[in-house]
């Protein structure tokens, strides 16, 4: 998986975007330059932008030519031996990041999957102190079927009946202080799974949303903000911002 994230700094009335994918392995030259092209026409339109990539070949990124205000900065990060470990680790790498550079220039920041694009306006209506997305394949599922982990010795667990929605952790957000809360709680709970001989369900989007059931999330963005073409036409899905891309898993988890 990738992250993305996207901040906003109010400094003399200007607004200051920060926003950062981290694509493991092949996922460079599949996704990223789509999803840097589309965000270019559709993400945050009008504001500072500062794009953020964590990677382990940041000579493989490509450079785009990019609009007034906007920036693109590139981190390296170690490369992980499993696909599963990448997920992982990037609460661990955000929460670093968020008390770094990241964190002194921006105030508000969104975590983006790169193994999608943009295809409709994503602006300031989804900016708040911390943004939750919910997941377009389990947003009408009854509450007692939603994949939370049931495993009630990992820090991710969530007991029956507990749990409010099924969030996706493509994307999710917030102010900086709140995201810097939010990754150290993952990054904590994955830490005390691994030295357990654990490992959530669905990763580090399990941990996730046991942090959105004991901290509810300040705005919950629709599925249109986050959308799969593979479910097909909902009657209440009707600008779709950000699309999913097809998956090839042999293709990029190698």
């Amino acid at each position: 998986m990738g992250i993305g994230k996207a901040a906003k700094n109010m400094q003399g009335g200007e607004s200051s975007l920060t926003w950062s994918p981290v694509p493991p392995g092949r996922y460079l030259e599949k996704y990223l330059a789509r999803f840097l092209e589309t965000a270019e026409q559709h993400f945050m339109v009008g504001q500072r932008v500062v794009y953020y990539v964590f990677t382990e070949r940041p000579a493989a990124v490509p450079r785009l030519p990019l609009g007034p205000s906007r920036q693109l900065r590139v981190e390296r990060v170690q490369r992980e031996r499993r696909w599963q470990d990448v997920s992982m680790e990037r609460m661990r790498t955000l929460h670093a990041a968020l008390g770094g550079r990241l964190g002194r220039e921006a105030h508000f920041v969104f975590c983006m999957d790169v193994d999608q694009h943009f295809s409709g306006a994503f602006g300031p209506e989804s900016l708040a102190e911390s943004v939750a997305q919910l997941h377009a394949w389990h947003y009408h599922w009854p509450q007692w079927l939603l994949p939370y982990e049931r495993d009630a010795r990992s820090a991710a667990a969530l007991a029956p009946g507990e749990g409010d929605f099924y969030y996706h952790a493509a994307l999710f957000g917030g102010s900086v202080e709140a995201l810097r809360e939010l990754t150290a709680h993952c990054a904590q709970g994955q830490q005390r799974d691994r030295t357990r001989g654990l490992e959530a369900r669905w990763h580090d989007e399990s941990h996730l949303n046991k942090y959105f059931w004991l901290y509810k999330p300040a705005k919950v963005l629709s599925p249109e903000f986050c959308w799969s073409p593979e479910i097909g036409p909902r009657a209440e899905i009707r600008h779709p911002r950000l699309l999913w891309a097809p998956k090839e898993y042999a293709l990029v988890r190698d």
